[in-house]
C-alpha cells in the first residue's frame, strides 16, 4: 500500500456522487514531481513508494484518512460489496464510502488499489485469561479441558497472571483484525483478579467486552456487590471501547442461580452462557433461562450444540443468539456445531474462538471451521440417504456475516460497528496484496474466508484509530506483552508438577 499525506484544500467530505473523474495512474505518474511540489509548499509530507515499504509511517490525531480505490466488503445489505471505492474516516467515524471522494485538507490518504477493505471481526466469546498456556491442550477433550484447567490449574492465576494473559489477548486480537472481543473471564476469584483482567483490556486500545465471570462454584459473587462495584467504578459510560456484561454457567438450577439472573435484569446487563454442553449443561438449562425470563435478544448461547429441538424453539421465541466455536465443538466433545439448527429456527449466529489453550484466536479458523462442519455435515447426510447435493445451502458471505455484523448485533453494538456504514464507528481491516493468494480477488466474500488469512491482515482501525499498519501494529506494545505473559507462564509452571505438566503436553 502506497500512503501519502494529502494537504491540498477539500471541500469538506464528499459523497458518493461528489468529485470528478479519477486521474489515471499513468498521469499521476507524469504529474507526480508538480504534486510534491505543491504538498511541500503546504507542509506535507508525501511518501513515496519505496519509503512506504520500510514500515509504517504514524498517523496524525484528527487527521483524516481516506482510503482510496479498495474493494469495500461493507457487509452493509443496501451497500454489499463496492469495487474501487473509497473510504473516508473522520475522527471515530466512518465519513463517507463512495467513488472518487474528495480529500479534505490534511487528509492521510492510503492507496488501497483493489485491496481488501472490510468491517473488523467480532469474536462473542474467548476466556482471555488462558493466553500464557497457548497450546497446552491441543489434544485434550472438553474433560480433560475441565479436570486441567477449571479443576487444578485455575486456581494458580493470580491478578498479575489474569492481567498478563488479556493484555497479550487483546494485543494479539488486533493484529489479527479482530476489532472486538467478549471475554468471558471465568478466571476471577477476588475483586483483585477482576480489576487486572479489567486494566488489561483498557490497556490495548482495541474494542473489548468484559464478560464479568468466575469459577467459583456458586454465583454469589453475582449480586454480592461486586458486580455493582465494578459497574460503577469502570464501566459508568457506555461510549467507551470496553463494556460490560455477565458471564456466568448455570450447573445446579437453584434459587441461588435464579437471584443471579434477576440481578442481572435489574442492573440491565447482557447476560453470556455455556449452554448445550454435552455432559455439562443441557435442555434443563434452556427451560429454566426461559420460565426466569433470561432468554432474550440479550442471551447469549455459548455452543448450544446436544440440544432438543424443543430447545432450538424456546431460544427462537426468545430471540436469544447463539456463539458457535466450531473447532471446540468439533474438537472437544461439546456436540457437533448446530449451524443448520440455528438456521432451521431461524436463531441469530455469531462466532468465536473460545480458549487459545487449543486453538487460535484467528477469525479466519473459525469462518472455515463453521463452513466444513456444515457442509461436510450435509452430505454425509445426503450420502446416507441414497443423493448427492446440488449445492451448498451455507455460503461464505453468510459465515462473513457471523463473523462481522453477526457479531456485532450478538453484543448489542450493531448500531455502533459490524458494517461499513457512514455514521459507524470506524472499526476497519485492510487486508494487503503481498501475498500470492492475494494477488487475484474474483469472489471477495470467499476470497476473505478461504484464501486470506491473519497474515493478510495489513491494517486495523479501532474507533478511527490507526493500531496496525503495513503489517506492523502501532501504538501497540507486543514486547511488553510476550515479556508479561512469559513471566506469567514461569510462575504457572513453577507450581505445576512437572508430571502433571507432562502429562498434559501429552508427553
Amino acid at each position: 500500500m502506497t500512503m501519502t499525506e494529502n494537504a491540498h484544500a477539500g471541500s469538506g467530505a464528499g459523497s458518493a456522487d461528489r468529485g470528478g473523474p479519477r486521474t489515471g495512474r499513468r498521469q499521476m505518474l507524469a504529474g507526480a514531481a508538480a504534486l510534491g511540489a505543491t504538498a511541500l509548499a503546504a507542509g506535507a509530507v508525501t511518501a513515496t513508494p519505496a519509503a512506504a515499504a520500510s514500515g509504517p509511517r504514524t498517523f496524525a490525531a484528527g487527521r483524516p484518512i481516506l482510503f482510496r480505490g479498495a474493494t469495500v466488503v461493507t457487509m452493509d445489505p443496501r451497500r454489499g460489496v463496492l469495487h474501487d471505492t473509497d473510504v473516508l474516516v473522520h475522527g471515530t467515524d466512518i465519513q463517507a464510502v463512495g467513488k472518487h471522494l474528495p480529500a479534505p485538507h490534511g487528509t492521510t490518504v492510503v492507496d488501497t488499489a483493489g485491496a481488501l477493505l472490510l468491517p473488523g471481526f467480532v469474536n462473542t466469546h474467548q476466556h482471555m485469561w488462558q493466553a500464557a498456556l497457548r497450546g497446552v491442550g491441543a489434544d485434550w477433550t472438553l474433560a480433560q479441558y475441565y479436570n486441567t484447567i477449571i479443576m487444578k490449574w485455575g486456581s494458580l492465576f493470580r491478578p498479575q497472571d489474569i492481567y498478563a494473559a488479556n493484555y497479550m489477548a487483546m494485543v494479539e486480537s488486533v493484529n489479527d483484525g479482530v476489532t472486538t472481543t467478549m471475554d468471558f473471564s471465568h478466571g476471577l476469584f477476588t475483586p483483585e483478579h477482576a480489576d487486572a483482567a479489567v486494566d488489561a483490556l483498557f490497556a490495548v486500545p482495541g474494542r473489548a467486552r468484559f464478560g464479568y465471570s468466575s469459577l467459583a462454584p456458586d454465583l454469589g459473587w453475582v449480586y454480592d456487590g461486586r458486580v455493582d462495584r465494578m459497574l460503577k467504578e469502570r464501566f459508568a459510560s457506555s461510549d467507551q471501547l470496553v463494556t460490560m456484561q455477565l458471564a456466568f454457567d448455570m450447573y445446579a438450577l437453584t434459587d441461588d442461580a435464579r437471584r443471579a439472573l434477576k440481578h442481572t435484569r435489574d442492573l440491565g446487563l447482557p447476560l453470556s452462557t455455556h449452554a448445550g454442553l454435552y455432559g455439562f449443561v443441557g435442555d434443563d438449562n434452556i427451560r429454566f433461562l426461559q420460565d426466569n425470563g433470561a432468554l432474550s435478544p440479550t442471551t447469549t448461547l455459548v455452543h448450544a450444540a446436544t440440544l432438543s429441538d424443543d430447545s432450538y424453539r424456546r431460544i427462537a421465541d426468545g430471540g436469544a443468539y447463539i456463539s458457535l466455536s466450531a473447532e471446540s465443538e468439533l474438537n472437544a466433545g461439546q456436540g457437533y456445531p448446530p449451524s443448520g439448527k440455528a438456521r432451521e429456527f431461524g436463531i441469530p449466529i455469531s462466532l468465536s474462538q473460545d480458549t487459545v489453550i487449543w486453538w487460535s484466536a484467528d477469525m479466519f479458523s473459525a469462518m472455515r471451521a463453521t463452513l466444513s462442519a456444515d457442509r461436510g455435515l450435509a452430505h454425509l447426510q445426503a450420502h446416507q440417504a441414497g443423493k448427492s447435493l446440488s449445492s451448498n445451502a451455507l455460503r461464505a458471505q453468510d459465515v462473513l456475516e457471523y463473523a462481522t455484523i453477526g457479531g456485532a448485533r450478538t453484543l448489542g453494538l450493531d448500531r455502533l460497528i459490524g458494517s461499513i456504514t457512514p455514521g459507524k464507528r470506524a472499526d476497519l481491516v485492510l487486508l494487503g496484496r503481498s501475498s500470492p493468494a492475494m494477488s487475484v480477488v474474483n469472489n471477495p466474500a470467499g476470497h476473505i474466508v478461504f484464501q486470506a488469512g491473519r497474515g493478510d491482515v495489513d491494517t486495523v482501525l479501532v474507533n478511527g484509530r490507526v493500531l496496525k499498519h503495513r503489517g506492523t501494529l502501532v501504538g501497540v506494545d507486543l514486547q511488553r506483552a510476550r515479556h508479561q505473559v512469559q513471566q506469567s507462564l514461569e510462575y504457572l509452571r513453577s507450581k505445576i508438577p512437572a508430571k502433571e505438566w507432562q502429562q498434559a503436553m501429552g508427553e
